[in-house]
C-alpha cells in the first residue's frame, strides 16, 4: 500500500473512531489499525510486535508522525492528566477525496472497527488486541489456554480480565465470520 493510501485509511480510522467516542490517542490507532489488518485481513503493511502495550508498528507511528507535519492530523491535549488526541486537520476531508478507492475500500472495514472499539480505554483495548495477536500467531486453541497466555506476556492483566478479552476476541471473529 502506498503511503497516500495509508494515510487515507489512517484519516477514516481517525475521524470514526472519534465519531463513536474514542479519545483517538496513539494506542487507539495503533490497535483500530491491528483489529482492521488482523481481524478483516485488511493488508496495510504495518508490521507489529507485542510491545509494551499489546500489538504495536512503529511504522505506524512513523506514519502518524508524518501525517501531523504533513498537516492533516493535530495532535492535541484535550484534558490535563489524559495524553494527547489525535485529530483530524481542517485538511484531512480535501486529502480523502483524492483517495476515492481506498475510501470506499476501507468505509465498511473501518466503520466495524470503530463501532466495535470507539468508546473502549486503553487497557480494554491492550487485552483485547494482545488476545487477537496470541489468536493468530500461536497454535494454542482453547480459550483458557490462550487467557493464561495473555497473562504470562502481560502479568499485570489479571485472569478474569483475559479470560474476558479472549471471549470477546472469538465473539469479534465469529460476528466478522458471519457477515
Amino acid at each position: 500500500m502506498k503511503r497516500g493510501q495509508r494515510f487515507a485509511m489512517l484519516l477514516l480510522l481517525d475521524k470514526e473512531m472519534l465519531h463513536h467516542g474514542s479519545w483517538c490517542g496513539e494506542t487507539h490507532i495503533q490497535k483500530g489499525t491491528f483489529l482492521l489488518q488482523e481481524l478483516l485481513s485488511l493488508e496495510s503493511d504495518y508490521q507489529f510486535v507485542l510491545y509494551k502495550h499489546g500489538p504495536f508498528s512503529f511504522e505506524l507511528r512513523d506514519d502518524l508522525s508524518e501525517m501531523q507535519a504533513d498537516g492533516l492530523l493535530n495532535l492535541v491535549a484535550r484534558q490535563q492528566g489524559y495524553g494527547p488526541s489525535y485529530l483530524p486537520s481542517g485538511e484531512a476531508d480535501e486529502f480523502l477525496t483524492r483517495y476515492p478507492r481506498t475510501t470506499s475500500r476501507f468505509e465498511a472495514p473501518v466503520k466495524l472497527i470503530a463501532k466495535k472499539l470507539g468508546d473502549r480505554g486503553v487497557a480494554e483495548l491492550e487485552r483485547i488486541s494482545t488476545a487477537l495477536f496470541i489468536k493468530n500467531r500461536s497454535e494454542l486453541t482453547s480459550i483458557r489456554d490462550r487467557a493464561a497466555e495473555l497473562v504470562r506476556l502481560k502479568p499485570h492483566i489479571s485472569a478474569s480480565d483475559a479470560l474476558t478479552a479472549t471471549e470477546d476476541v472469538d465473539r469479534l471473529v465469529e460476528g466478522v465470520q458471519d457477515r
